[in-house]
């Protein structure tokens, strides 16, 4: 069964009660939460993803406060094991925790991968590493080659690369965007298929795009990395895009590994077999997902 088959009193009861057992991109996580902001984001941004009846990857809470700090200024809580990673924050902002704590899971337990901060998307067997701090357009340009450009969604935020043949494991989740990427990705897709607009979290204000119903099912569909491409958005900018020495990347991309000084010689081992894999860019656009899309097009391998 997927999660669009049970009523939205089913999923309350089960968030509230035993946990909602449920695939999150790659993984399966039992989720139990008493918020209803999560409730509603959950039943909407993954409504395609199936149920999971066996015992799940990671086990998480996320629950309102209690006390006198449930009626003034509440709080919501995660839970990861029983234990709290991280501070709560304002309740409002409860389905962004859930996605932002679910990213957490991933980077500080699954170093069977070499995890990258990085979106990357797939077209014809190849994928599109774009990897970039908060702010710096790659969610945009991934949701964009998604939506419009006939990519596929392997992550908008987790890279993941498998140690002994450098195959790029999906993670297919909800596309996480913030303050002006809102509207200019509003504008290219269905407006349902979006979250709730949160503002005034410590990344601004943010929205989730519902990730394509195939690409969630091909959540087990491998990819050969075949491009690296370092985005920036400048709007009314001048757009470039300029070849990047694999030595340059290599340090870049390292920065952005969040596992790679715990892999050691193993993370040094597979940044480099990967360079030697791929083309490496530099790419700064201004919002012209038409000049960009061909633009991406046209340096996938023949």
């Amino acid at each position: 069964m997927i999660l669009k088959e049970y009523s939205p009193k089913e999923i309350k009861k089960l968030l509230i009660s035993s946990g909602l057992s449920f695939r999150v991109g790659r993984f399966t996580v039992n989720l139990k939460s008493n918020i209803s902001n999560v409730i509603k984001g959950i039943s909407k941004l993954y409504a395609e993803s199936e149920i999971i009846s066996q015992p799940c990857d990671f086990s998480v809470t996320l629950n309102r406060s209690t006390g006198i700090r449930s009626f003034v200024k509440p709080q919501a809580h995660f839970s990861f094991n029983g234990i709290e990673p991280f501070s709560p924050l304002p309740v409002s902002q409860a389905f962004p925790l859930f996605e932002w704590g679910s990213n957490w899971c991933v980077t500080n337990h699954c170093h069977q991968y070499l995890v990258i901060h990085a979106a990357v998307v797939e077209k014809n067997g190849f994928a599109l590493i774009l990897p970039g701090q908060s702010g710096s357009g790659k969610s945009t340009l991934c949701a964009a080659l998604v939506t419009i450009g006939g990519w596929r969604l392997l992550s908008d935020e987790l890279t993941m690369l498998r140690l002994d043949d450098l195959k790029v494991v999906p993670n297919p989740r909800p596309i996480s965007l913030k303050n002006q990427s809102i509207d200019i990705v509003k504008s290219i897709s269905d407006q349902n298929k979006f979250s709730s607009v949160v503002k005034d979290t410590i990344k601004g204000t943010v929205a989730h795009l519902c990730p394509p119903k195939q690409d969630v099912l091909d959540f087990d569909v491998l990819a050969t990395p075949a491009l690296i491409v370092y985005p920036k958005y400048q709007k009314d900018s001048e757009c470039y895009l300029q070849e990047l020495s694999k030595g340059e990347s290599f340090i870049r991309l390292a920065d952005h590994s969040f596992n790679y000084s715990i892999l050691g010689l193993e993370g040094f081992e597979i940044l480099s077999k990967l360079h030697d894999k791929v083309e490496c860019y530099e790419y700064c656009y201004d919002g012209d997902f038409k000049e960009a899309l061909n633009l991406m097009d046209s340096l996938l391998p023949s």
